[in-house]
């Protein structure tokens, strides 16, 4: 079976159209093997991945019906959390569900209530409320164990996922982790704009990632989001961990996943940094970085399974 996945992983398509050689790698290597097939060299940007799962809807009593996309397989399945206000189309989630359907494991990729095809007014989210999402998700529609792959902001919430669900959760990557982010940066604007930001009830942070120039935070979310915050105190979770962040994001600070590492109870950490890399990670050696750290947690999970 090890064989074959590997295989797998070193046929899979998209690495072909990105122009990279990628050669098999024995069961007995790991991910620093796998990180030395990364090329040097920029390589040609991959066609669009087509989305060939359908879309579906999660019905919950009492609460907004969510999108979801599954592509059914082996596990450990992967599920894909999304950052604040992020679809489940994006550059990672597409990678992500194409990687699983070459290597035949489960996939699922979502849009938090209020968001995307998902029910529900964003402008009445909160933390809580995505929280709930994800747990939903992973009790209604997720099959035995799963790694959760969490960013930006999804990578807060893969957190407090594991340390709900640790019976499903097997094992976690966070891209930006952006654990209590949002409240540590408004805590740190002067009094004055504080002030303005509670009478009016929206933040408008700016951000070159928003096609505005901002992100409209209600204040409401961020009020809300106090309560879920994790670093201050140790984070319960034990079981694998991969955090990879860009040095250059100016969004998050690459600083933030060290805390997380050193703060979560698992012995099993590693902290990634990519020298010249953003916030969003979604150039080609990025997403490749991400989908070899994804192989060599499957193949870790099998080996403790078997």
């Amino acid at each position: 079976m090890a064989v074959a996945r590997l295989a797998a992983v070193a046929a899979w398509v998209p690495y072909r159209s990105w122009g990279w050689a990628a050669a098999p790698v024995g069961p007995h290597r790991g991910l620093g093997a796998l990180l030395a097939l990364i090329p040097q060299r920029a390589p040609r940007w991959l066609p669009a991945c087509r989305q060939k799962t359908s879309l579906s809807f999660l019905n919950r009593p009492d609460l907004p019906n969510l999108a979801y996309k599954k592509l059914k397989g082996k596990s450990p399945g992967i599920i894909f959390i999304p950052g604040y206000l992020s679809y489940m189309n994006g550059t990672k989630a597409l990678a992500i569900e194409e990687f699983c359907k070459s290597l035949g494991h489960a996939c699922i990729r979502f849009d938090y209530s209020g968001v995307g095809s998902s029910d529900g007014n964003s402008e009445e989210s909160t933390l809580g409320k995505w929280r709930k999402d994800v747990l939903s998700i992973i009790d209604d529609l997720a099959d035995g164990p799963q790694i959760l792959v969490g960013s930006s902001l999804g990578g807060w919430l893969m957190l407090h996922a594991a340390i709900a669900r640790p019976e499903k959760v097997m094992a976690l990557i966070g891209v930006a982790t952006a654990a209590d982010t949002l409240v540590t940066k408004f805590n740190q604007l002067p009094v004055e704009l504080k002030k303005e930001v509670e009478m009016k009830g929206v933040w408008s942070m700016p951000s070159k990632y928003s096609e505005e120039g901002v992100y409209n935070v209600q204040y409401s979310f961020i009020k809300e989001a106090e309560h879920h915050c994790l670093l201050h105190s140790p984070i319960p979770v034990n079981c694998p961990i991969r955090l990879l962040h860009g040095m250059k994001d100016d969004i998050v600070p690459w600083h933030t996943s060290m805390q997380v590492a050193d703060r979560v109870l698992s012995t099993d950490v590693d902290v990634i940094l990519r020298k010249h890399s953003d916030h969003q990670m979604k150039e080609k050696a990025d997403i490749q970085l991400l989908v070899y750290t994804i192989d060599d947690l499957i193949d870790k999970l099998s080996t403790i399974v078997n």
